[in-house]
């Protein structure tokens, strides 16, 4: 059976499986369940329930890490484990935090809150209301999933009573962004009705709601148009400098942002493409393109810092705090009460510097960072008057279990917690390797493989990537890829390799590698990984049909593409929670907000290459594709569960006979809402492509 989609830009599909787009229809949900039956029989063995135990027991550790937030003289941490699996909100002071054994004191117990309402809460986080001076934080809004998905609920609760606030606070569940705006005051961006809400299904209108009023009540505080992504106003709380602070998100990469002044928004006039940040009087920038002003041209991918104030008398002497090189990227920065954390990339190890604003910005290199690893530092708490130059150091590796630090600007860093090893990690070596794509360009990729790894072409290989919305893939420790993947064994007796490519679209070299792989070039991020795996053969490291590859959501739309342009190239693909219908992904869940990433298959133009890429229209009869899992979520309301659907179905229908599907009935676009479901997601993906390569599908 051929396609007969109408490929024509503004026709009505002519798509055989639309009606697998009713995601709660009982029809496509019968076909779920007995695609899952199919699945399920095939990888859920007796070997596959001891692996999932394996992952599981990773997962709920009591010897994880419990990283914390400071607010006042508490640390809040959430928490789930076998005993907990909604989790725990809790809190403790510094010295037990800092002891071997802390104890805590619980806040909220989901499992018991989930029981008492009949609802299968998903922990979605916690906003504090800042208190008068002096007095404890007493009030969080606390936001919870009703099934996993981006809608949340936030319900005001008390952390002294330990108790929701009665006749508090209550947002209904939505796609929801919301802030204090004041003790008995929300500015909220929610669904109000019709009107509301944007294309992209986010909120453009925010409104203050007061105390013992209702959202019919609220009063228009700030509103964008419906075609741009997203309104938001945030409440900066810290004394001496509160404001509101308006975004109007225009896309993922293009945003107003907009203070509050003499009743009035006042639009900061930077280009929509600049990263905007404020700190106390500091304002800092990070253009994504060249920015000329007044006669200077700021590189892309920079941090510029400049007083408030004086940008907005109109001064623009702006200091450049970090220069991009072709090795080195800006990731993130911190602020510290007087200090500014940088973190950078260097050919994809961490490197950071701290700077001094009140020195002429005044910078150092915190030694701290060891090649091949991931070290993140952030404040612990700026507005704490004896620790408010203090900052956490997150360092982690492929075979580094991971460690936090806690330093002071100044002076030294001590270890605070270490998680516990969960494989052999010391059986394996993390070598970077690098690439050459398509046309010419050098593309990093980190291998763990066995210390002593035979260079034949023998090793069963698990290729990971993501490619996408500027998101740097890091080095980091997973005891569940040692246990699903590193540690497995051939009948020969040779481990997995784990490969993690490092491909444009992505931002570990900044802005430039991101754009090189938008719209009409999105390509490139695909000749990058088909690059790594040509060059994991040409190494001696595998062989196509012992390689597999994975990726999830955009890195789903990254393996689609190899399943139908690089089919032979790989043995097994295991695809989760992804795009795949190029044509239609505008019209699905929240698709309509990446069509900066992909282009806009509405316009003709656009189309014109957004269809090389749209796996689901690049499907064709004949062709020996590899063993392929696709898999999703049905509360999935980012990306949806439909695209995964439609993608498995007409593969079936073409033919293809080595195809399979799995849908988790609850999860989110994280697959998955508690370490149970999180365990056999991975282990089903794992188990799948060690199967397919290994002679056992």
């Amino acid at each position: 059976m051929t396609s007969t989609t109408d490929q024509r830009p503004g026709a009505t599909p002519d798509d055989e499986f639309l009606w697998l787009e009713d995601i709660y229809g009982d029809s496509p949900l019968e076909w779920v369940r007995a695609e899952n039956a199919v699945t399920e029989r095939l990888l859920v063995t007796g070997e596959f329930q001891e692996m999932e135990r394996d992952v599981l027991e990773v997962l709920d550790s009591t010897d994880r890490i419990p990283m914390v937030s400071k607010r006042g003289e508490h640390f809040y941490n959430f928490w789930r484990d076998e005993a907990h699996p909604k989790g725990l909100w809790r809190r403790t002071g510094w010295d037990s935090y800092n002891s071997a054994h802390t104890e805590w004191e619980v806040l909220l117990d989901l499992d018991a809150l989930s029981a008492d309402e009949g609802i299968e809460w998903v922990w979605g986080g916690a906003m504090f209301l800042r208190p008068a001076e002096g007095a404890p934080y007493r009030h969080a809004l606390i936001a919870l999933s009703p099934d996993g998905g981006d809608a949340r609920r936030f319900r005001e609760f008390d952390v002294v009573s330990r108790t929701f606030v009665a006749g508090g606070f209550d947002i209904p569940a939505a796609k929801s962004r919301i802030s204090w705006a004041g003790p008995d005051a929300l500015h909220v961006a929610t669904d109000f009705g019709p009107g509301s809400i944007t294309s992209s299904s986010y909120p453009r209108t925010v409104r203050t709601v007061r105390r013992g009023g209702s959202l019919d009540d609220a009063e228009l505080y700030f509103e964008i148009p419906e075609d741009h992504m997203m309104a938001v106003v945030m409440r900066d709380q810290t004394p001496g400098f509160e404001r509101d602070i308006a975004i109007d998100t225009i896309d993922f990469y293009s945003s107003r942002t907009h203070l509050r002044r003499d009743n009035a928004w006042v639009q900061l006039d930077v280009p929509d493409d600049v990263n905007v940040s404020l700190h106390r009087q500091w304002l800092t920038l990070r253009p994504r393109t060249d920015w000329a002003v007044d006669g200077t041209v700021f590189t892309a991918g920079s941090l510029l810092g400049i007083d408030l104030d004086s940008f907005l008398a109109g001064s623009r002497a702006l200091t450049t705090l970090f220069q991009p090189n072709a090795q080195t990227s800006l990731q993130s920065w911190s602020w510290t009460r007087d200090y500014l954390l940088v973190n950078l990339l260097n050919d994809v190890s961490s490197e950071i510097r701290i700077l001094e604003p009140s020195r002429q910005w005044r910078m150092e290199t915190l030694d701290a960072c060891p090649p091949l690893h991931s070290v993140d530092a952030f404040a612990v708490d700026d507005e704490d008057d004896d620790a408010g130059n203090d900052y956490w150091l997150l360092a982690s590796g492929f075979l580094t279990p991971t460690t936090l630090l806690r330093g002071t600007v100044g002076g030294t860093h001590t270890p605070v917690k270490a998680s516990p090893s969960f494989f052999n990690d010391d059986q394996f070596t993390v070598e970077q390797h690098f690439a050459v794509s398509k046309d010419g360009t050098r593309v990093p990729y980190f291998q763990v493989a066995a210390t002593d790894l035979v260079l034949d072409g023998e090793n069963p290989t698990l290729l990971s990537g993501y490619g996408g919305f500027e998101h740097a893939m890091t080095p980091a420790y997973s005891g569940v890829i040692g246990r699903g993947w590193l540690e497995r064994t051939t009948a020969a007796g040779r481990h997995g390799v784990y490969v993690l490519a490092n491909i444009r679209g992505g931002g570990e070299y900044g802005p430039a590698w991101h754009r090189a792989a938008l719209h009409a070039n999105r390509h490139r991020a695909y000749e990058d990984f088909a690059a790594i795996a040509e060059d994991l053969v040409t190494r001696g490291v595998t062989r196509p049909d012992l390689l597999g590859c994975t990726g999830r959501s955009n890195g789903g739309l990254l393996v689609g593409n190899m399943l139908t342009h690089y089919p032979h190239l790989f043995g097994a693909i295991s695809c989760g929670v992804p795009l795949l219908d190029m044509r239609r992904y505008t019209k699905l869940s929240a698709g309509y907000s990446w069509i900066a990433e992909y282009g806009d298959p509405d316009k003709p133009e656009e189309w014109e290459y957004v269809q090389t890429f749209s796996p689901y229209h690049q499907l064709r009869p004949g062709v020996g594709y590899p063993r392929t899992l696709i898999w999703t979520a049905t509360s999935d309301d980012r990306v949806g569960p439909v695209q995964a659907r439609k993608m498995a179905a007409r593969m079936k229908a073409l033919g293809i006979g080595n195809v399979w599907f799995h849908e988790a009935l609850e999860g989110g676009h994280a697959g998955a809402s508690d370490n149970r479901q999180a365990a056999r997601m991975h282990v089903m993906s794992h188990e799948f492509v060690w199967k397919a390569l290994n002679g056992g599908l």
